[in-house]
């Protein structure tokens, strides 16, 4: 079996060159392609994340692989997520298919068990994100959502909030209170 140490010169070189042009262009690319590449990574993100790493290492790596190839590439995979970002704001299947739903897990007390096999999601995880919100009782909170990037939003009771902020949340649908019955047709003079 033969180690392979060093390749020569001409090896170490070109990885460095490439490497740095390669770098200096994803660099651009991702500055250019503005501040939601770099955002908070929902799955999406994370595999466009993942796939620009790759790119990025084989380029570094493959000596058959010119760097034009790579800057191509870069190009594509941050176009596509362009254009599904683009799309996801404008038309709702594409987001939900995308991005995902943000799910209910905890509403006014109450643990979501469906919702947390659903997710999958742990009572723990639950209890853990109420903890290190500084609340020290489920009973307290008002909602513990789960977001499209994995993170924990745990919402507080308020006065007269409208619940605004849980629009759109799946599972919010569910756990409506009926509306107060209004004058069910009276006139108050009568």
């Amino acid at each position: 079996m033969e180690w392979m140490l060093f390749n020569g010169w001409d090896s170490l070189l070109r990885t460095l060159m490439v490497g740095g042009l390669a770098y200096v262009t994803l660099v651009v690319l991702l500055r250019v392609s503005g501040k939601r590449t770099l955002s908070k990574m929902n799955a999406f993100d994370l595999i466009v994340t993942v796939a620009l790493g790759s790119t990025l290492a084989t380029v570094l790596l493959t000596k058959d692989i010119a760097l034009a190839d790579g800057a191509l590439a870069f190009s594509l995979l941050i176009g596509l997520q362009f254009i599904v970002t683009w799309s996801s704001v404008r038309v709702r299947w594409i987001r939900r298919l995308a991005t995902g739903e943000p799910r209910m897990l905890l509403y006014r007390g109450e643990v979501l068990r469906a919702a947390l096999r659903h997710a999958p999601v742990t009572e723990d995880e639950v209890r853990a994100a109420v903890r290190s919100s500084g609340i020290d009782s489920l009973s307290k909170v008002h909602a513990v959502v789960l977001e499209t990037d994995g993170s924990f939003s745990v919402v507080r009771p308020d006065e007269g909030a409208g619940g605004s902020s849980l629009a759109g949340v799946r599972g919010l649908e569910d756990r409506r209170e009926p509306a107060e019955p209004a004058a069910q047709g009276r006139s108050p003079g009568r």
